[in-house]
C-alpha cells in the first residue's frame, strides 16, 4: 500500500479541489483502492462488473447508481455499497464529486447495519451520546478500515499516531484537529490527512461526527 497522494497536515475539501470539467469525467487515484471521481453534469461511467466491492461516498452533487436492480439516487453526504461482481454504472445530472473505496481484499467485512445496495447517510450511522465517543467499523480488511465516529461535546482523542495514512471526512459539527503540534479547526464538509506515524488528536468542544479512512501497508 503506497502513501496517499494528498495534502498532509492541512484542512482541505475534496469536492472543491476536484471540481468537474464540463462534459468530462475525471478520476484521481490517491492510493491503491481509493479514487476520487468528478462527473460533470449529464455525464456517466458505463456499467461494468468488477471483482471487488465498492463503497461510494458522495461529497457534492448527486449520483445515480445503475446496473442491476433499481436506479439508486445518492445525494451529497450519503453513500452506498455495491458488492463484487455486480453490474454497476454511475451517472450525474449535476456536477458531482464522490470518493470510491474499493474492497479488493477477500477478507473484507461490511458492518451488518449497512445493507449492500441500500443508500445510507454517513452521519446517521452513529448516534451522539453525552460525554461519550461512539464508533462503528463500517468496512474493513487487512489493508484498510473505514470508521464512522460521533464525539459528544467535551470529548476527544488524546495525541496518538496511526499505523498508516488516514483521511478524515468531517460529517457534522466541528472540532479541533491537533497535528504535529499545530491546531486546525475542521468543520462538516472538510477533510484532513494524517501521514503514517504523524502525531494527532481530536478535540470536540461541541458535538462532532466524522468518518475515518485508514490505509495500512
Amino acid at each position: 500500500m503506497i502513501s496517499m497522494k494528498e495534502i498532509v497536515g492541512n484542512v482541505f475539501s475534496i469536492a472543491r479541489d476536484n471540481e468537474p470539467v464540463p462534459g468530462c469525467t475525471i478520476s484521481k487515484e490517491i492510493t491503491d483502492g481509493v479514487v476520487y471521481f468528478s462527473l460533470a453534469a449529464h455525464t456517466d461511467i458505463s456499467a461494468e462488473i468488477h471483482p471487488y466491492g465498492k463503497l461510494l461516498l458522495v461529497l457534492s452533487g448527486s449520483l445515480e447508481v445503475f446496473g442491476q436492480g433499481p436506479v439508486l439516487t445518492v445525494p451529497a453526504g450519503y453513500g452506498v455499497y455495491v458488492p463484487a461482481r455486480r453490474l454497476v454504472g454511475m451517472k450525474a445530472d449535476v456536477d458531482t464529486v464522490y470518493t470510491e473505496v474499493q474492497s479488493k481484499e477477500e477478507n473484507t467485512m461490511m458492518n451488518e447495519v449497512v445493507k449492500a445496495g441500500e443508500v445510507f447517510k454517513l452521519a446517521d450511522l452513529v448516534p451522539y451520546r453525552d460525554g461519550k465517543i461512539v464508533n462503528m467499523d463500517v468496512l474493513y480488511n487487512d489493508k484498510m478500515k473505514f470508521v464512522v465516529m460521533a464525539f459528544g461535546a467535551g470529548t476527544g482523542l488524546s495525541e496518538h499516531a496511526a499505523p498508516g495514512d488516514a483521511l478524515i471526512f468531517a460529517l457534522d459539527g466541528e472540532a479541533i484537529i491537533g497535528y504535529e503540534g499545530k491546531q486546525y479547526p475542521l468543520k462538516a464538509g472538510e477533510q484532513f490527512h494524517f501521514a503514517k506515524g504523524g502525531l494527532h488528536a481530536v478535540t470536540a468542544e461541541k458535538n462532532f461526527k466524522m468518518a475515518l479512512l485508514l490505509v495500512l501497508e
